[in-house]
């Protein structure tokens, strides 16, 4: 039986594999470019993959040995490093050490898939190995596209990894949400169907993506890529595919109010 933690890591390959497959051809001119991320340069984009897949890799190997997961100073310290390098090295090292990452995630035996727990200290409960990968998968996703939109107006998130996303989201996942969404935003509650399919977006007392939509007050119509990137604070105006809206008691400027990015 294929498990969420088999998908995630299925996932993670294929959009290792895109991203990578960029690199080569990349000119210092392209490197340089402004990214889909606020104040950050398709360079430091993938740099911050990098450094984000060897911390990872580093909590993942302490996890598997039953050991505590590094503190913020050795993440500091990997920052820094990453910080100091040129464009075309961060943008190789991403390359280098995303594919240990998911080599990593690849390796794990389906027990290990199933039982390896993370503890990171901010939440109530140690993190399944499922949970852990879909978190890799979210800044994978979001930032592959930071990426890709440097150099491709139209690039958008593949729908497969986007319905993944949305299904972590509105289960082990539901506290990112619930940190980044401001639910304040809006002067009264609202409950927006997600087309025509299992998803909705729930603001009332916090944000939360759900599977199980009652009494909808508003329809999003659109991609789930668009639905992704409007929780990631990527659907920007210039970036909103043609025929995108939002029916009901809600505009798209005011979810894209509550979803302010990260």
């Amino acid at each position: 039986m294929t498990t969420l933690a088999d998908r995630t890591i299925a996932a993670l390959r294929a959009s290792h594999d895109v991203l990578a497959a960029l690199v080569p051809d990349l000119t210092e001119e392209q490197l340089r470019r402004p990214s889909g991320a606020a104040e950050w340069s398709l360079a430091q984009v993938l740099s911050h993959l990098g450094s984000g897949a060897e911390i990872g890799l580093g909590n993942l190997a302490a996890a598997r040995d039953g050991d505590p997961l590094p503190g913020q100073d050795a993440n500091q310290e990997v920052w820094d490093r990453w910080n100091a390098m040129s464009p075309r090295e961060q943008a190789t090292g991403f390359v280098e050490h995303n594919a240990r990452l998911v080599a990593a995630f690849e390796a794990l035996t389906a027990d290990q898939r199933a039982a390896l727990r993370f503890d990171f200290g901010f939440l109530p409960e140690p993190l399944p190995l499922a949970a852990v990968a879909g978190m890799r998968l979210n800044e994978s996703t979001l930032h592959s596209w930071d990426a890709r939109v440097a150099l491709d107006a139209d690039a958008a998130v593949p729908e497969d990894a986007a319905r993944l996303l949305l299904e972590h989201l509105a289960g082990d996942l539901g506290f990112m949400t619930g940190f980044t969404g401001k639910a304040d935003a809006l002067a009264k509650p609202a409950t927006v169907q997600v087309g025509d399919g299992p998803f909705g977006l729930v603001i009332a007392d916090k944000v939360s993506v759900t599977t199980a939509v009652t009494d909808p007050t508003a329809t999003f119509v659109g991609p789930l890529d668009a639905v992704l990137r409007l929780i990631g604070g990527r659907l920007t105006p210039a970036h909103t595919p043609a025929g995108v809206e939002v029916i009901g008691d809600i505009t798209l400027d005011e979810l894209r109010a509550v979803f302010p990015g990260y």
